[in-house]
């Protein structure tokens, strides 16, 4: 009877962690560069890129905007969702998203207003 349970508690722990392991291997393949458009709800188009840069559950890199490359503040990953801030002047841009592997959604807000994009992974360089 003990070796039937210590069998279960054994398979339930290793199970725990093979999960915990996958989840940190696919937020870690969020690194690098992603682009994408963002529609405003007046019709206009701008385009997106981020750098993105995985530290445990630290979320940093940059945004290119019409400023210039900004930093990711209090970026937080949660599984396979993230949220993080990028400041222009006096403007606090708050972003939400989710990880797909191929993809990511990000959920951008803005002075009330909220618009949704999908970013895939730039091209490699050569």
């Amino acid at each position: 009877m003990k070796t039937t349970a210590m069998k279960k508690t054994f398979l339930t722990l290793a199970l725990v962690t093979v999960c915990i392991a996958v989840c940190f291997a696919a937020i870690a393949g969020i690194a690098g560069k992603w682009e994408g458009k963002l529609k405003t709800e007046t019709g206009e188009i701008y385009p997106l890129l981020y750098n993105f840069q995985i530290d445990g559950d630290k979320l940093t890199g940059t945004a290119k905007t019409p400023k210039g490359d900004m930093p990711i503040e209090d970026g937080k990953i949660t599984g396979d969702s993230f949220k993080f801030t990028v400041s222009i002047e006096d403007i606090h841009i708050a972003h939400t998203g989710k990880f797909y592997g191929d993809s990511v959604g990000v959920d951008i807000e803005a002075n009330g207003s909220k618009v949704h994009s999908t970013l895939k992974r730039c091209p490699p360089t050569p």
